[in-house]
């Protein structure tokens, strides 16, 4: 009886984390042709932080200091566990985090790890998370028509929100009209209101001194005001959200604060009435026999 002899086996070789290991040879039953897939189990990133991709940065700076604020708004990370997943002290974070313009911060590093965090997020396919809400029946207990629903502006994002530069189309008196209208129709609290305009804000913020600002009157008294800003944003939204035209007032506003005078292109404010410098408070020069007053739309204006 004749006997076969097993070929050797060849010696086992040394494995370690770095070792190449070959796949198995292809049975006669399975398809060719069939793509390449990561297993569900494999839960190694098919990006890293370092690759080219993460680290050219493609957004301004207010752009990564938006993603920031909404990243934290989600609350999937309290602010002291990001500044550690960047690397990054509270110090510089904070230094970075208080600038505004697009390149203000483009040398920090807190710029381009933010950067790198969120591509490689984004990569490899993770999402924020959102916080779920908790809706209500009414706007305050023992309010009138106010609802919660009609507040919910989530499908609504203006031009510029996420750096908290959205241009402003109403003068501070047109604001506060619009407030008491909207407070009286619903029967909202000021606390209430203030907490809803809060929402404006990318992060959310408190918001103070709305009695203060209701007292003021002028087109421009209060324009620094985050009352004033805040309550901008609001009724835009409910604007667009309703549908409703644009105003007399609103196309006058976007006539005169279409930031192409000479002010607005000095101190870079762009269109939009200025919220950063309190424009009852600027001085003017003027010629003998000149005087500066302030028109409905809060723009200076020289008469002889």
């Amino acid at each position: 009886m004749a006997t076969t002899t097993a070929a050797p086996r060849l010696p086992l070789s040394e494995v370690n984390a770095n070792s190449i290991v070959s796949a198995p040879a292809t049975s006669a039953s399975q398809k060719p042709g069939l793509s390449k897939k990561r297993k569900a189990d494999d839960d190694e990133p098919e990006y890293h932080i370092d690759d080219d991709i993460c680290q050219n940065i493609t957004i301004s700076c207010n752009a990564v200091r938006a993603k920031v604020r909404r990243f934290l708004e989600s609350g999937e990370m309290k602010v002291g566990e990001f500044q550690r997943a960047i690397g990054a002290s509270s110090t510089i974070y904070g230094k970075f985090m208080n600038q505004n313009g697009p390149y203000k911060g483009s040398g920090s590093s807190v710029y381009r790890n933010a950067f790198a965090f969120f591509k490689l997020r984004e990569l490899n396919g993770v999402k924020i998370t959102k916080k779920k809400k908790v809706e209500g029946t009414t706007a305050e207990k023992g309010g009138k028509a106010g609802t919660k629903s009609d507040t919910n502006f989530e499908d609504i994002t203006l031009e510029g929100e996420e750096e908290n530069e959205v241009p402003v189309y109403d003068s501070c008196d047109e604001i506060r009209r619009k407030i008491r209208q909207y407070i009286s129709k619903t029967g909202m609290t000021q606390a209430a209101f203030a907490r809803e305009i809060a929402k404006s804000f990318h992060p959310e913020k408190k918001i103070s001194g709305l009695a203060a600002f209701l007292g003021k009157k002028g087109p421009a008294a209060g324009n620094t005001s985050s009352v004033f800003y805040g309550s901008y944003v609001f009724f835009e939204k409910m604007r667009i959200k309703n549908k409703n035209p644009k105003t007399q007032h609103r196309l006058g506003m976007e006539d005169a604060w279409d930031g192409m005078d000479f002010h607005a292109i000095h101190d870079g404010s762009g269109p939009g009435m200025n919220v950063k410098t309190i424009l009852d408070k600027v001085s003017y020069v003027v010629g003998v026999n000149q005087s500066v007053y302030q028109d409905e739309f809060g723009k200076p204006q020289v008469v002889w």
